[in-house]
């Protein structure tokens, strides 16, 4: 989809490393992701704190902001 398409023109933008999930073949992991936000929509981004608690951060253009941010300009 577009939305997929920039989050990962981003991130290859950024020369980042991040692991995809695709939900359409992997039913477990859309079995995560819709017990973790409610719903199946992508993309969305996985955030892992270094203390183990996961935030869901559905919306493109708010995963791309987050990534330029976070890892923009290094």
């Amino acid at each position: 989809c577009p939305y997929c398409r920039r989050v990962l023109g981003a991130i290859e933008a950024l020369d980042l490393d991040v692991p995809l999930r695709n939900t359409m073949q992997e039913s477990e992991r859309r079995r995560e992701l819709v017990e973790a936000t409610g719903r199946g929509q992508v993309p969305v981004l996985r955030i892992e704190s270094a203390d183990g608690d996961v935030e869901w951060m559905p919306e493109s253009e708010d995963i791309v902001r987050y990534l330029e941010e976070r890892f923009g300009e290094r």
